[in-house]
């Protein structure tokens, strides 16, 4: 684990504009001269590119239910020659699940308090004044072992909204940081499964680059520098190894949805990673020994994908004799079809006989645990895996033999199970680790 002080930006809850802080506050403190190293708490995927476009430095996941010990140090150590380390929270601070995982509940105050990370809460004031400092007092004082750096004040409507906001939060003891001005213009474009991906955005570094003036004006960057914290260096713990030598990575707007420290480990151990895009009609490359589809919106790109003949049949190629592996969106164009919002069906790569639908959608979100009933790359049958998933999309036809026996967090049996035919495996979570033991 790396020395740097570090910060954890959260919120009472998703939209109080964390992620407009977390990027502006990136920026800003890296145009300053500082080596900024940016985390992610919690399971997003899609966060962590924004984060490196706006610090220049890959950002990684601290994950307390789905990672162990051993891991969670070597993700930490990813921090290596920065000053500062900023993480993001997900949805509320104390926000997680009920049963406990491979070292807490998945809340982004484990994570500060694991790391010993002071909090810096965003506060939408919006709608109130001084009664918002009850709110975030008792956010102060659920946890009281919790380090606390102080509140950005959110949203805030006029002078007067802010120094009555201000005042409330000198009674109860709680340090503001800075005061947003409220402004419409500061909203990251969204779709179904969030924020869109940081390649999709029309204009990424004009919008980080506003985010950063923004917070130069309006917080105390100073205060905020001073408050990090950080507990001593823990040594040990290797990042998860690569599944193959040479692994060819499907990268393009259909799928990017991969973990940076299961990539950065396959990197860190000598494998080779060997992007291709779908989407332009690429084929794996040839000496790979593995091809892995990652997660991403494939279902918004099914007309295309249908039309890349040439990718779907190398990838059918390389099947013969060796092992494909897709997650979410990678498993869905890894089946016989997609039918897309407008219920039109798409041909998709055929390696599995598997049909879903975007039409008929349902939300499915949450941690899983897995237990291999056949082998997938890297891991045997009888592994425990612990994932994410996180999707829209629903099941019509699984003819194949079921990956996995999946569940919840709390144990309970979910019904997308992956499946796996000859030297094809797919799974609608997304991979995070296995457990340790």
């Amino acid at each position: 684990m790396n020395d740097a002080p570090g910060i954890m930006i959260s919120a009472p809850s998703s939209g109080a504009g964390k992620t407009t802080v977390m990027l502006g506050l990136l920026r800003a403190l890296a145009d300053g001269g500082m080596r900024v190293q940016p985390f992610k708490s919690g399971p997003d995927y899609i966060d962590p590119a924004f984060h490196l476009a706006a610090s220049g430095r890959a950002s990684f996941n601290l994950d307390t239910w789905a990672m162990g010990e051993e891991l969670l140090n070597a993700i930490a150590a990813q921090a290596q020659g920065a000053e500062i380390c900023v993480a993001e929270g997900s949805m509320g601070l104390y926000d997680g699940v009920a049963t406990r995982g491979q070292s807490g509940f998945g809340t982004s105050a484990e994570t500060a308090l694991r790391m010993g990370w002071p909090v810096v809460l965003v506060v939408d004031v919006s709608g109130q004044a001084q009664s918002a400092a009850a709110g975030a007092l008792g956010f102060r004082m659920y946890n009281p072992d919790l380090p606390f750096a102080g509140v950005i004040l959110n949203r805030v409507a006029s002078p007067r909204h802010e120094r009555l906001t201000a005042m409330g939060m000198e009674k109860a003891g709680l340090k503001v940081l800075g005061a947003l001005p409220r402004r419409g213009d500061l909203t990251l474009p969204e779709r179904h499964l969030g924020l869109i991906q940081a390649v999709e955005h029309p204009d990424l570094e004009a919008a980080i680059a506003g985010y950063a003036a923004f917070l130069r004006e309006h917080v105390d960057l100073d205060a905020i520098k001073a408050a990090a914290r950080g507990k001593p260096a823990i040594q040990g713990g290797a990042l998860p190894p690569p599944p193959a030598q040479r692994i060819a990575l499907a990268q393009d707007a259909a799928f990017s949805f991969t973990y940076p420290h299961l990539v950065e480990g396959w990197r860190a151990a000598g494998a080779e990673v060997l992007p291709f895009s779908p989407l332009a009609d690429e084929v794996p490359d040839a000496g790979a020994n593995l091809v892995w589809l990652p997660g991403g919106y494939p279902e918004l790109h099914a007309g295309q994908l249908a039309a890349a003949d040439t990718f779907r049949a190398g990838l059918r190629r390389h099947a013969e004799t060796r092992p494909v592996h897709g997650e979410c969106g990678g498993y869905m164009a890894l089946g016989a079809g997609l039918i897309d919002k407008e219920g039109q069906r798409h041909a998709m790569v055929g390696l599995l006989g598997l049909v879903t639908s975007y039409e008929k959608r349902r939300f499915h979100l949450g941690y899983r645990q897995a237990e291999l009933l056949a082998s997938l790359p890297g891991f045997p049958a009888g592994a425990l895996l612990r994932g994410h998933e996180y999707h829209y999309s629903m099941i019509l036809e699984q003819p194949d033999a079921p990956l996995a026996r999946v569940a919840d967090a709390d144990g309970n049996p979910v019904p997308e199970t992956g499946s796996h035919r000859r030297n094809v495996t797919g799974t609608f979570f997304h991979l995070i680790t296995g457990e340790e033991t």
